[in-house]
């Protein structure tokens, strides 16, 4: 059994669940939160999710659920070394792109786009609505009913929040996730793993997809290095062992440079308790100087390079048409929705909470589903 540090979370001290339940005799509170997560439908539909590219483009490219199980395979072993909470950070990890829209950031852009009338759209705050509302999976509460600790580590994914969206302002009538505090910290270490995971498979993914080009790469900080380390070490390696060698060192790199401020950062503070990290005027997790600007850097790359190349942009154009017009047609007439979300539309009482049903709909499509669903509406000679 693992060993915890004074300032991990504990689940036999957590603050609870919104529904009181009795405890499992075989799993801890934060044991169950990650497997109600791993079985709850919106986690199963982030298989055919994109990443970066759609999802038929290629079998090896990263979906939302390969990208949250190597967010949460990084969170286990940060947090192990650590003396932290594994399980906790594996629920965090896991629950924190439920809410993503299809078609990654294009859909999510349209999809606020055409919310804006209506509140809008934020996928964080999705997530969160999946959690606590929109799962109907058990027979006395909507949601998971998640623990406290999980929640509030699903909420404040990037930090404290000043101006939460409006169903976190609701729900903290029912349950006070205290919102302007940081989270615990295997939360911190979530979000974390979340920026090391996508930098480094985002650019594998481009390198596969032939957007991005090695050479490329060689001025970029903390990559450029890596690859050259490798090339120098294994000058004859073939492209695709090159490239895992060379991702597998980089990652090593970011985990121990995290891990040794990190370490710097509890020596200094020294907090005693998940309250006190929590109260902290900074995050206790965290890179280095150096590492946080190489992560900038790599960001901004990505950006530049391949969120924003043609390639990518077409697709994105073509993402953006679909999830519009699947919503505007929806909301003109929702009496085609399938029946059970008709029915709710019915009922729904103005065009704003109506809007904000379809919008619920669409988000939790999977990409080939809005494509099928696209093809079904628009194409006179598809089959209904």
């Amino acid at each position: 059994m693992q060993t915890l540090a004074a300032i991990a979370c504990r689940p036999e001290a957590s603050r609870g669940r919104l529904h009181a339940e009795p405890g499992s005799a075989t799993r801890t509170a934060f044991q169950r939160d990650r497997d109600r997560v791993i079985h709850c439908g919106a986690f199963r539909r982030l298989q055919y999710k994109t990443q970066v590219f759609i999802y038929h483009e290629g079998d090896y490219y990263r979906t939302r659920l390969t990208h949250s199980l190597e967010v949460a395979q990084i969170a286990r072993s940060i947090c192990r070394h650590l003396g932290l909470n594994e399980d906790l950070a594996e629920a965090v990890a896991l629950a924190h792109d439920l809410g993503h829209t299809p078609f990654g950031h294009a859909g999510e852009t349209a999809l606020s786009a055409v919310m804006q009338p209506f509140g809008g759209f934020d996928h964080n705050e999705q997530s969160f609505r999946i959690l606590t509302e929109l799962e109907h999976r058990y027979a006395t509460f909507d949601g998971l009913n998640l623990t406290w600790e999980c929640l509030e580590g699903l909420v404040k994914h990037n930090g404290p929040l000043s101006d939460p969206r409006p169903s976190l302002v609701a729900y903290k009538a029912r349950q006070d996730l205290e919102f302007s505090s940081h989270p615990s910290a295997e939360a911190q270490v979530a979000a974390l793993s979340d920026d090391i995971a996508y930098n480094n498979h985002d650019i594998a993914d481009g390198l596969r997809a032939g957007i991005l080009q090695e050479e490329d790469l060689a001025e970029l900080p903390m990559v450029g290095a890596v690859f050259e380390e490798v090339h120098r070490l294994y000058p004859d390696l073939e492209p695709g062992r090159f490239h895992y060698e060379a991702f597998r060192r980089l990652m090593t790199a970011m985990v121990n440079d995290l891990l040794e401020e990190t370490q710097r950062r509890i020596a200094e503070a020294k907090p005693e308790t998940p309250d006190a990290v929590r109260a902290l005027e900074k995050p206790l997790v965290g890179f280095s100087e150096a590492v946080g600007q190489a992560q900038l850097a790599i960001k901004r790359y990505l950006f530049q390079r391949l969120y924003r190349d043609y390639r990518v942009n077409r697709m994105m154009v073509k993402a953006d048409r679909v999830v519009r017009e699947l919503f505007t047609y929806y909301l003109e007439a929702p009496r085609c929705l399938p029946d059970d979300w008709r029915v709710r539309a019915e009922t729904a009482g103005d065009e704003a909470a109506t809007a904000r049903l379809i919008a619920d709909y669409i988000a939790g499509m999977t990409d080939r589903y809005a494509l099928a669903e696209h093809a079904k509406l628009f194409d006179l000679y598809q089959r209904m």
